[in-house]
């Protein structure tokens, strides 16, 4: 199943982020560029550096100007987060390009990269809350809570996954059929942020 082939990456991702575990650390990614691999390692490390970005920023002594270049970097983060759902689509649109759609064919509320999406950051909170409900430094109360949490997580991986599948056995089918949207990000474009549009002038 593709779920479970992507959850196995993204799982590889985070281990490997998790050996130095610094957001400043270089992206080696183990799989080549034309393997839709290579895209689910690199999707789930932005988003594994973005999740110690998030805990960086949110120190209450952080310096301004410090917060201010992660604040920054983030919102890099976040459109190339953005840049890789889309090339991950355009990956699944090439893969079921022949494919007969039926007459009666729906469309889905969301892409298979945007569910894949959701599954990467579920990856990520499956690893912090299992470090959290092991880690031994915390109350018996914390890690039992915290065991519950897990539980809750794993149940929530088992049915994204389904749902993925599913969608994606259906695309194949011609059941249903998909459209991408490319993001329009207007905060970014020094053409449609009138902040942005005010400097350039």
């Amino acid at each position: 199943m593709f779920s479970d082939y992507a959850f196995e990456i993204f799982q590889e991702s985070i281990q490997r982020y998790h050996i130095e575990d610094r957001v400043d650390q270089p992206l080696e990614n183990p799989y080549s560029a034309d393997d839709i691999a290579h895209l689910l390692f690199k999707k789930n490390w932005i988003d594994t550096v973005q999740w110690h970005y998030e805990d960086l920023i949110r120190d209450p002594e952080i310096n301004p100007e410090a917060a201010l270049e992660l604040k920054r970097k983030i919102d890099a983060s976040n459109q190339e987060r953005t840049d890789l759902v889309e090339y991950i689509d355009s990956y699944f649109l090439s893969r079921y390009a022949e494919v007969d759609v039926a007459n009666d064919a729906q469309i889905n509320t969301e892409s298979p990269a945007w569910a894949i999406d959701r599954l990467s950051i579920l990856a990520l909170k499956i690893y912090h809350m299992q470090e959290e409900a092991e880690r031994q430094d915390a109350t018996e109360a914390h890690r039992g809570a915290c065991q519950q949490k897990l539980a809750v997580l794993r149940e929530q991986r088992k049915d994204l996954s389904s749902a993925i599948d599913q969608l994606l056995e259906d695309i194949a089918g011609g059941k249903k059929y998909m459209k991408v949207y490319k993001q329009m990000k207007m905060y970014n474009d020094e053409e449609l942020n009138p902040v942005l549009r005010e400097k350039k002038q």
